[in-house]
């Protein structure tokens, strides 16, 4: 994947924020107080069982559900439930990439830019499949036959296209092979290097060592610990995980 010309240098905006963030159903508190910050250029993996908080932290900042108490913040100012002009800076990477099965890879590319005001030429289509490793033969073939790891190209592509700041991903890895599981850190990898901030949920403690910039635990609904993945290994990572849960 080539950095783009116009993105190689680590941007100094477009951090997520959450601050005191909360969310209930009843008496069920499915997250409490989560205080986290992910910066330009960082890719933050937050672990944790089933239940324990992870996707609730990202439908909150997608605002597919709303907050019971405190804030989110893009780039410093707070988002409400109806700031759709500063949700598009955001783009979502859910565990199955919901595509268009009958349509080709550059048809789901042209069709999606076009719903988030974007209307590029064939020529920058292509431009962003390749960067994201989508190999040329597959591009006007229908993703009915692509593989998880090929759908997420697409997704990916989709999220460059929107010229996406802040990227959410939902379980990216799970169901990948190691072959594609390496493709895909490494594309997460170019994408924090061109300054995106990067909010992962996920089940794979080697992945969020190896990708990761920080590393969070969560449990029942808490943010128990929060470190740098380079102060950390694999193992003593995992220790500590089933140490928490």
């Amino acid at each position: 994947m080539q950095l783009c010309p116009a993105c190689a240098y680590i941007t100094t905006f477009f951090m997520l924020q959450a601050i005191s963030l909360s969310k209930n159903y009843g008496a069920y508190q499915a997250l409490n107080q989560l205080n986290l910050t992910v910066n330009a250029g960082e890719v933050f993996c937050l672990l944790g069982q089933n239940g324990a908080g992870k996707t609730t932290t990202i439908n909150l900042f997608l605002g597919f559900i709303e907050p019971s108490a405190g804030k989110i913040l893009i780039d410093g100012k707070e988002l409400d439930a109806h700031d759709y002009e500063r949700r598009k800076h955001l783009a979502y990477i859910p565990e199955v990439v919901m595509l268009y099965g009958n349509l080709s890879a550059i048809e789901n590319l042209d069709y999606f830019s076009k719903l988030a005001g974007f209307n590029y030429d064939n020529k920058s289509l292509i431009g962003f499949l390749n960067q994201c490793g989508l190999q040329e033969s597959a591009h006007n073939k229908y993703l009915s036959g692509f593989s998880k790891g090929m759908r997420q190209k697409v997704g990916i592509a989709i999220a460059l296209a929107k010229n996406a700041k802040i990227i959410l991903m939902d379980e990216p890895t799970s169901g990948l092979d190691p072959k594609a599981t390496a493709e895909f850190t490494q594309l997460v990898k170019q994408l924090a290097a061109e300054g995106k901030s990067i909010l992962m949920a996920t089940h794979d403690i080697f992945n969020a060592v190896n990708v990761g910039s920080h590393i969070g635990i969560m449990k029942q609904g808490e943010l128990i610990h929060t470190l740098k993945a380079s102060e950390i290994n694999a193992t003593d990572l995992q220790e500590l995980y089933l140490q928490t849960i």
